[in-house]
């Protein structure tokens, strides 16, 4: 049996449905999980996605900010949202699905951005995204009978070869000391499996976000890895392979984020 889940910020989904359309037509991935939606529930675009045969959504939203969904062609148990550091904020999202004989808890994230200045005491953006990292730091991968994956917009490009240039972004917020370590924390006190990295591993870079300030994004390249696809540790032996679709990057009115999927066969 093949799985394939796919995680995308899509950075406003009604702005962006025609694209998110494109990738559906093209992919086709079991589950969908978005990010920065920008919407309120009762305005996301159910229709356009129960047409293309994702009749199980469930979403997160609030007015014009952040927001996160989840829409599948597999049956959704549960619809459970975390207030993370209690600011009322949605960035986050879970459901239960099954796959033949597995219960699977999927996490959809989207972790905040953190502002420009890597410093609390005059940036709270940074202040708050360190404090929601260490709130990420109880999730824990492996519970009773169910298996987990998590996904979502990051923040952060933890390791050395998930940016551009290690040595220009160390004080550059998404991939300082602090926030790096955070993140592996995160990933070891949770007993959490860095999927994108299973079957391509350091040093080879992989970007799934190129600026929108870059002129000629795709020249000069300069991305990061800010999107994630992590699971308990039992699952890494099923995923296939992870496709990252750098040329969506590209497409009419884009986000400045690619889809990346997961395909698992188990």
């Amino acid at each position: 049996m093949t799985f394939s889940l796919a995680t995308w910020n899509i950075n406003s989904v009604r702005l962006r449905m025609p694209i998110v359309q494109q990738f559906i037509v093209r992919n086709q991935p079991d589950i969908l999980c978005l990010q920065e939606i920008k919407c309120q529930e009762p305005e996301f675009p159910y229709q356009p996605l129960k047409d293309l045969g994702y009749e199980h959504i469930i979403v997160h939203g609030q007015k014009g900010y952040h927001g996160v969904a989840i829409a599948s062609k597999i049956p959704l148990l549960e619809d459970h949202r975390q207030n993370y550091c209690g600011m009322g904020d949605a960035r986050h999202i879970s459901a239960i699905f099954e796959r033949g004989s597995r219960r699977i808890r999927l996490h959809n994230f989207y972790v905040p951005a953190g502002g420009d200045e890597p410093n609390r005491e005059i940036n709270p953006k940074f202040g708050h995204k360190l404090d929601f990292l260490e709130e990420m730091k109880v999730l824990k991968a492996d519970m009773p009978g169910v298996s987990s994956i998590l996904v979502g917009d990051l923040n952060i490009a933890p390791l050395e070869h998930d940016v551009w240039s290690h040595k220009q972004l160390l004080k550059i917020v998404s991939h300082t000391p602090v926030e790096t370590d955070g993140m592996k924390d995160v990933i070891a006190k949770g007993g959490w499996l860095d999927l994108m990295r299973q079957h391509t591993p350091e040093p080879e870079k992989i970007y799934t976000w190129w600026s929108y300030r870059a002129k000629d994004w795709e020249a000069a390249n300069k991305g990061r890895r800010l999107d994630h696809v992590w699971s308990s540790p039992e699952l890494g032996p099923f995923l296939e392979r992870i496709d990252i679709l750098k040329e969506a990057r590209g497409w009419n009115q884009p986000s400045d984020h690619v889809p990346v999927t997961a395909v698992f066969k188990f």
